[in-house]
């Protein structure tokens, strides 16, 4: 990268950043691209929580990448090919790797600022675009805490692999995936360092998540009196402080019962007296998906604070329950 295009993206970078710490949203607005520019509700209200959280942040330009799409054909349909950047680091073996879908063709640069304050550091990071005129304009704006309960990203890799040393896999899944959302900047953005790390997390994944989790794919824990809970994501949150994370979980509901003369339901006649299961309240059905989790889990009981569970119902807001581990019994 020439001189000249590493101290302009830095300065707009600079001048940037600075806005979004006065909570400045007009003057980021002027300097975004129109396509980023139209719609600036959730940008309004992203500034606004950083704005916050940075207000006595020192703030320092740490990376610029200059990322040149000139190249990039517009396809005949009217859209944009994606695009891969490779970039080497401090002359090293080591890479840093852009991957941004359908991109217009143009000169697109990524930097990076440091925002150090007094209770946690947090990372600005920034995708440009250069306009006709050779002036650098917001095209994207990625905001991350680097640290969570106390600890930083390198931290948590640490741990991560204590706990799968201790045949800890599910802790250890948990603090891999805590470990890479606090290191990867942006969703486009990865590294020979991140690729370590989720080759790490995939090797020592628990047997029962080889496969991944979702709502296709949901883990099945067995609960008290036969019950079934269908988790399809776990995942770690700092929100309420303190010293450790908590576990989150999202609940699928449960699944329809067959209707009665259905083919399934006639070919398993009906034991005499069948009990009926008692409907359960929806917080009574969280607290008993976090007994189930934790029962078939107990190693996650030492290492995180609590468990959020998010219980999902299609076209709803999820029913959300949060205890400390020692109010799950």
């Amino acid at each position: 990268m020439k001189p000249a295009d590493r101290d302009a993206i830095a300065s707009a970078t600079r001048a940037l950043a600075s806005r979004v710490q006065a909570n400045d949203v007009p003057g980021l607005r002027q300097q975004s691209v129109p396509e980023f520019a139209k719609d600036y509700t959730a940008m309004t209200s992203l500034v606004a929580a950083t704005s916050a959280k940075i207000a006595s942040a020192s703030l320092q330009v740490d990376q610029v990448y200059l990322l040149d799409a000139t190249n990039l054909k517009t396809l005949a349909d009217g859209t944009n090919q994606d695009a891969q950047f490779f970039c080497s680091l401090n002359s090293s073996i080591a890479e840093a790797t852009f991957f941004i879908p359908a991109l217009p063709p143009g000169r697109y640069a990524y930097s990076q600022v440091l925002a150090q304050n007094a209770t946690s550091p947090w990372r600005l990071a920034f995708l440009l675009w250069q306009d006709s005129a050779g002036s650098w304009d917001l095209a994207g704006f990625y905001p991350k805490a680097l640290t969570a309960a106390g600890h930083d990203g390198l931290w948590y890799w640490t741990q991560a692999r204590e706990q799968v040393k201790d045949k800890h896999l599910w802790s250890g899944y948990l603090l891999y995936g805590e470990a890479q959302s606090l290191l990867q900047p942006a969703g486009f953005v990865g590294s020979t360092h991140l690729d370590k790390l989720r080759k790490e997390s995939t090797s020592s994944a628990p047997p029962a998540l080889s496969e991944g989790i979702g709502p296709d794919m949901p883990l099945v824990v067995k609960g008290q009196g036969g019950a079934e809970f269908r988790f399809t994501s776990l995942s770690t949150d700092d929100s309420l402080g303190g010293d450790k994370l908590y576990v989150v979980a999202h609940l699928a509901p449960d699944p329809a019962p067959e209707p009665q003369g259905s083919p399934a339901t006639a070919a398993k006649p009906a034991p005499k007296s069948a009990p009926v299961p008692a409907a359960l309240s929806p917080k009574d059905r969280n607290t008993s998906a976090m007994v189930a989790l934790l029962a078939a889990y107990p190693e996650l009981k030492s290492t995180f604070g609590g468990v959020w569970i998010f219980a999902d119902e299609p076209g709803k807001s999820p029913f959300v329950t949060e205890q400390s581990m020692a109010e799950i019994r």
